[in-house]
């Protein structure tokens, strides 16, 4: 460790025994965490003393992506933040630079999703069982719902509520009702457009001759009335135990965003009304800026590489 860092160190830990009297195993804690972000900023040869705003956000990128639990990366944040209101008080330095650092409570988590392969396996599973010539009703119904979920990122609420007069498969899209009574405008990929043309042909009419009345609704049960979000769930667990419409709805999003899309577009896409719901996406649209960065400009490579 810098020999600055050192002495500091065991100033600090000084203070905390006998000014604020924390026992030795607190204290013992105080100085790890210390050591640890101290470690950090050696890395890019800076001390203690001089460490930024930007140091202590690093600090906490690095807790998260190598997956320390919340409470641990809090905890360091609150020692942070002890040892700079004492520099600041005996004025050692001039600005504290924990100020305005997002506390591990506040973030936002990204939902989980599937991995591409995992996603594309579930829907060439169901789509084979849909595309036999023998294929029952509810197998081109359910091909065309996880179709739909993944291809649309569509909400299980959203699904169930669809109407017939609501696929406008010749054009590519769906008009879908969100939350708030919003309609929004989403297109869909040419395989979602086959799962949904063999089920409006041939599976919908076989499960509409059990219906009692005229069912406007798109996706129909086994008993000819409108398919309920429940069902939707169950299905689709029967598919992939650890899949669900909701994992399937952030698949979309994730899997778009690795590929390049913008957040306002998945934010229009997804139908959210604040973007800040779709800043969850955040990180990896920052993941994908970095490489396309180091790949392009012409300073962008890290050192050492040719």
């Amino acid at each position: 460790m810098v020999v600055g860092n050192a002495g500091l160190l065991r100033e600090y830990v000084g203070y905390l025994r006998v000014e604020k009297g924390l026992r030795p195993l607190s204290v013992e804690a105080y100085l790890r965490d210390l050591e640890m972000f101290a470690e950090f900023l050696e890395s890019d040869a800076k001390t203690l003393m001089v460490a930024r705003q930007e140091d202590v956000s690093g600090f906490m990128q690095h807790l998260r992506e190598h997956d320390r639990e919340s409470r641990s990366i809090a905890r360091k944040l609150s020692c942070l933040r002890g040892f700079y209101r004492w520099l600041l008080k005996d004025k050692r330095v001039v600005a504290d630079p924990t100020v305005n650092i997002e506390s591990p409570a506040s973030w936002k988590v990204l939902p989980k999703s599937l991995g591409e392969g995992e996603v594309g396996e579930m829907l060439a599973r169901v789509g084979a069982a849909a595309r036999a010539d023998d294929a029952s009703g509810m197998a081109l119904r359910d091909a065309a719902v996880l179709e739909l979920l993944y291809a649309g990122g569509l909400r299980v609420g959203e699904i169930v509520g669809l109407r017939v007069e609501d696929l406008r498969l010749d054009v590519a899209t769906v008009l879908v009702r969100g939350k708030g009574d919003k309609e929004r405008i989403v297109p869909i990929g040419r395989t979602a457009i086959e799962a949904l043309e063999r089920y409006v042909a041939r599976g919908r009419p076989e499960l509409v001759a059990k219906a009692k009345g005229v069912q406007r609704v798109l996706f129909l049960s086994v008993r000819g009335r409108a398919l309920t979000t429940q069902a939707v769930w169950q299905m689709v667990r029967g598919v992939n135990s650890a899949a669900s419409p909701h994992k399937l709805r952030h698949s979309c999003a994730t899997h778009m965003v690795e590929h390049g899309a913008d957040l306002r577009t998945v934010q229009t896409f997804l139908g959210h009304a604040d973007i800040a719901t779709t800043q969850v996406y955040t990180h990896l649209a920052l993941g994908r800026l970095k490489a396309v960065h180091r790949m392009h400009h012409p300073r962008g490579k890290k050192r050492g590489e040719a």
